[in-house]
């Protein structure tokens, strides 16, 4: 399962969030970072020997977007159109 921070965000808290957008160029959470994330949000992700979980490129795009202060892009635009009266 891979983490999908985007969808937890509101659930970390903000020390948690705090790290993440202050290593938005982390790959792979250390151990301990993995850990909280999965106390707080119960979320368990698939990880490596080490107990390290990666990142997908979502979560990245996400949290690069947090940390450089910009809204994240929507998966999807919707667009309103009006017919002539």
């Amino acid at each position: 399962m891979e983490m999908n921070i985007r969808d937890h965000w509101d659930n970390l808290s903000p020390g948690t969030r705090q790290w993440l957008t202050e290593n938005p160029g982390c790959v792979v959470l250390p151990r301990t970072v993995t850990e909280i994330v999965h106390q707080e949000t119960g979320i368990t992700a698939d990880s490596d020997q080490h107990d390290q979980a990666s990142l997908s490129r979502e979560d990245l795009d996400f949290i690069r977007a947090r940390a450089e202060g910009t809204p994240a892009q929507p998966d999807h635009r919707i667009f309103d159109a009006k017919q002539p009266g």
